[in-house]
């Protein structure tokens, strides 16, 4: 597998309210969940003015179809693309067009990462091409792509369990789906954990639970002082292949 362009991955961190909990802030006074939304209440009537006029008024699926004109006439809008610059002028005059106050472009610096050419081959015990896509913010192997051995495990506790096989190894994660919160750890971690212990990339089964011979691809993260390994994902179809193959003793696989 082959990737180019990768520069940086941006982190964002959520923050829960405990009821009744105070919220700290530099600068800002403290207060408490209970006034926050005894706050937030106090808007009720204006919230269903929106709603109302989004749902019943004459701006009736007008998020619908603006969202659809993106899709069909924009594509992909990955962060720092020239798509996503499309897509903000397009946003820009659908606002000021709506009358809204304060509309208006600023100047940004955001992660930019492009997809490049991609491939994984199992070359025994016969030649088979996998489907693939490359995970977001993914680094690319070496020019010559990556030829090893292929360790699969059905979860992190089996990867740590079998840690001392892992050296050098292409990780292949076939981990069963079970709801995308839990499952989609797997996309999200399975680099980092398999650099952990050694890999040299990974390979994850797509987190879906249904699948017509299509790989899912979405974002995926480094972890600081881990390094970064290649990785992708591939079909449900084909990581049950490589468990069947394993089996019968064939590891290997170029990517």
């Amino acid at each position: 597998m082959r990737f180019l362009f990768f520069l940086f991955v941006a982190v964002v961190h959520l923050f829960s309210l405990g009821s009744g909990k105070a919220i700290y802030k530099s600068g800002v006074s403290q207060r408490t969940f209970q006034e926050i939304k005894e706050e937030i209440a106090n808007y009720e009537d204006v919230a269903k003015a929106i709603i109302n006029l989004a749902v019943y008024g004459k701006y009736q699926n007008r998020s619908y179809e603006r969202l659809g004109l993106l899709v069909d006439t924009v594509g992909p809008r990955l962060s720092g693309s020239k798509n996503l610059e499309k897509a903000i002028q397009i946003m820009y005059q659908n606002l000021q067009q709506d009358g809204l106050e304060n509309v208006h472009l600023e100047q940004v610096r955001i992660p930019h990462w492009e997809r490049g050419e991609e491939s994984a081959v199992m070359v025994v015990p016969r030649i088979h091409k996998l489907a693939i896509l490359g995970l977001g913010g993914s680094i690319g192997t070496p020019p010559e792509g990556i030829t090893a051995e292929v360790l699969v495990v059905a979860s992190f506790v089996e990867l740590q369990r079998r840690a001392s096989e892992a050296r050098g190894k292409i990780v292949v994660y076939n981990q069963p789906y079970t709801d995308y919160g839990k499952t989609v750890q797997y996309r999200e971690r399975g680099a980092v954990e398999a650099a952990k212990v050694g890999a040299v990339a990974s390979l994850i089964r797509s987190v879906a639970s249904f699948s017509i011979y299509s790989p899912h691809t979405g974002h995926q993260g480094y972890q600081d002082g881990v390094p970064k390994i290649p990785t992708a994902c591939i079909t449900i179809e084909d990581a049950e292949m490589i468990v069947s193959s394993l089996k019968i003793n064939n590891k290997y696989m170029k990517s």
